[in-house]
């Protein structure tokens, strides 16, 4: 009887042993998995809260010729950026005096860093020293694959132009198309023309007649603007 006693107290011994064991085990297993979800954690965050970058990469329109720098419309974008408390970062790499062939050679230099958003605003110059628009074509296009080659992720906006009258009714007019074909052929997004409500009123311009003034700016921000802000909430 007392042998049976002690085969039944080693049985139930035994059984709390294993069930501890596995408890234990169990309890180890939760608190591998909950350290490894606390570690992840901050990662997710920071990725999910990471600044991207919007590349404004044009000449003096985008620099902002004959102003403060914050006065030009890649700033006044930052500004209703911040405002929205999007996570984006603009970095204005206007050039004054670019064409699209000098865009085409310091573009790789500009794609070092990361890049989210490209807009591409440059053809301007070309169009006002009589460059043939199939050049300018051709440099605008190699620009936009070298950007989607080193991301193809980024998005991008051509800024559209166009040329006053008086460099003749055919060459404004080829000019013109140059970023309505771009945009169709490369599949980009498009602001059909950056000057819109600018281009030709004396007092939205600098004495040259070429430059927003700081008014000005603000309408090139809200012609960018109504491109980019849609593209920024779909990332967001």
């Amino acid at each position: 009887m007392k042998k049976n006693n002690f085969l039944v107290l080693g049985f139930v011994t035994a059984l709390l042993c294993s069930s501890c064991s596995q408890v234990e085990r169990e309890d180890r297993v939760q608190a591998e998995q909950e350290g490894r979800a606390q570690t992840n954690a901050p990662n997710q965050q920071s990725e999910k809260q990471r600044q991207k970058n919007i590349i404004f990469f044009g000449n003096s329109l985008t620099a902002g010729y004959g102003l403060e720098p914050d006065q030009a419309f890649p700033a006044l974008i930052q500004e209703r950026i911040d405002s929205l408390d999007l996570p984006y970062r603009v970095v204005n790499a206007g050039v004054s005096g670019e064409t699209s062939a000098g865009g085409k050679s310091r573009v790789d230099w500009l794609l070092r860093q990361p890049v989210d958003v490209f807009v591409l605003e440059l053809g301007a110059n070309d169009g006002l020293r009589g460059i043939a628009p199939s050049d300018t074509y051709a440099n605008l296009q190699s620009i936009i694959q070298q950007v989607r080659a080193k991301y193809p992720e980024a998005e991008i906006i051509l800024a559209g132009m166009q040329l006053p009258p008086s460099m003749g009714q055919q060459y404004t007019q080829e000019f013109r198309e140059v970023y309505i074909r771009l945009a169709e052929d490369e599949n980009v997004r498009l602001i059909p023309f950056l000057l819109e409500g600018v281009g030709g009123i004396p007092k939205l311009n600098q004495k040259d007649g070429i430059h927003p003034t700081e008014e000005g700016q603000k309408i090139l921000a809200q012609n960018t603007w109504a491109v980019l802000e849609p593209i920024l909430r779909e990332d967001s």
